[in-house]
């Protein structure tokens, strides 16, 4: 008798995997949205929109600088650190003890952030609006709503210190207000300003860098635009306004540049627009955007200098123009460059870029180069590159209007390829 012919037990199973399971989810769901489509059209596309609209949230947010984890619809309400350097440090509303501020630490109303002699901070909010707190400040977050219209409020009182913020393109019926002894800024969309607040020696000061915004304290209001400043004491009745002295335009390294050298070090030369009635510039270069130390800090009489020894590595810089008194005029835009190395290879290398794709404010960049190179997209290095050279990356989220996109690949030998395209965020 045969082994099949032998009585017993016989198992029989089919392998199922993962993939056809998924596969099977799929197309119920594509058949349950179909149905719904013809059912009610008018409901499922408005929820489609909306599904669109939160994978753009979810792009922007994967693409910051130092995102949590984990999204979430409570988080849309929450603020985040975005750059940390030095000692800050966070009270939470519920809490009476500091804890040291951490890029997983959701913000709420009614938290604290710290800085000390040495620490900065930049926090954004739901709304696109970013602070950058910078040292020996402290703020407290007074309002941070959204409702189902997407209308957002965000409001920040600065208790001492210096603060800059950038606030974002929200919709129509928002608000981001700063109060400072007594007196409440409300901004405009794609706004920049500096509050800076002084209790010890009564100076507060709130000056509008670019857009609009309106002041208000006690029965005074006063509309501030582009480099004007109110300044008040603590007693005084009226609030000062005063027009600043409008900052030069850096031109040359431009914003996002590579820079080549072959050496251990290059020659540099910073240009930027000459100003009217200006007795020099200081010129001002850090190895991080919020300056908070310097390798360079030179006054200069004339709009060009040529700076040497820099080596590898990214760059941040801005010019202030003064006048014969030595008063200075506002700091210009911080521009970023990158010094890369080059060998001697002049061998070209490869690198094919896949068109880009927009997530809202993010750019989504795709491409392939030689297996074993780095990449860079505007400065900042792409941090998987693929086994077959292949690379994957987004950008942190771009303001309105153009902006370049620079791509760089190097290899061991000090082979450079790079190439730019203009985007255009609408």
């Amino acid at each position: 008798m045969s082994d099949r012919r032998k009585p017993g037990i016989y198992l029989a199973w089919r392998t199922v995997t993962y993939r056809s399971v998924v596969l099977m989810v799929l197309a119920v769901l594509l058949i349950i949205v179909a149905a719904l489509h013809f059912a009610f059209p008018q409901a499922t596309h408005a929820g489609i929109e909306q599904a669109g609209k939160l994978g753009n949230r979810i792009f922007e947010a994967i693409a910051g600088e130092a995102t949590p984890d984990k999204i979430s619809a409570s988080s849309s309400r929450q603020a985040h650190f975005t750059n940390l350097e030095g000692v800050v440090k966070v009270k939470k509303a519920n809490s009476n003890s500091w804890r040291t501020a951490d890029y997983s630490l959701p913000l709420e109303k009614g938290d604290v952030i710290q800085t000390t002699s040495e620490g900065m901070a930049k926090v954004v909010f739901n709304d696109g609006t970013n602070y950058t707190v910078k040292q020996d400040s402290l703020i407290v977050i007074e309002e941070n709503a959204a409702n189902d219209k997407q209308q957002t409020s965000v409001a920040v009182t600065v208790s001492t210190g210096t603060v800059d913020l950038a606030t974002g393109t929200y919709v129509q019926g928002s608000s981001s207000k700063v109060n400072i002894a007594g007196a409440t800024a409300s901004f405009a969309p794609d706004s920049a300003a500096m509050v800076q607040n002084d209790p010890k020696a009564d100076k507060h000061e709130i000056l509008v860098k670019k857009g609009s915004g309106d002041i208000v304290r006690g029965t005074q209001t006063v509309h501030l635009a582009d480099f004007e400043k109110v300044s008040f004491q603590k007693d005084s009745t009226k609030m000062a306004k005063s027009k600043e002295v409008g900052p030069p335009t850096p031109i040359s390294p431009a914003n996002m540049a590579p820079i080549f050298i072959a050496g251990e070090s290059k020659d540099i030369d910073f240009a930027w627009t000459p100003m009217a009635n200006a007795a020099g510039y200081r010129l001002r270069v850090s190895r991080n955007p919020y300056f908070s130390s310097t390798i360079i800090d030179t006054r200069i009489p004339t709009p060009e200098v040529r700076v040497s020894g820099l080596t590898e590595g990214a760059y941040y810089w801005a010019v202030q123009s003064y006048d014969p008194a030595g008063k200075e005029s506002v700091e210009s835009e911080k521009n970023r460059f990158t010094i890369i190395p080059k060998g001697k290879d002049t061998v070209a290398m490869s690198l094919e870029l896949s068109p880009f794709v927009q997530h809202g404010h993010v750019i989504e960049v795709t491409g392939k180069t030689e297996i074993g190179a780095r990449v860079m997209v505007n400065g900042r290095e792409v941090p998987f590159i693929g086994s077959d050279g292949s690379f994957h990356y987004f950008t942190p989220p771009l303001p309105l209007g153009e902006s370049l996109i620079t791509v760089t690949t190097q290899n061991a030998r000090g082979g450079v390829n790079t190439q730019q395209k203009t985007v255009v965020i609408q």
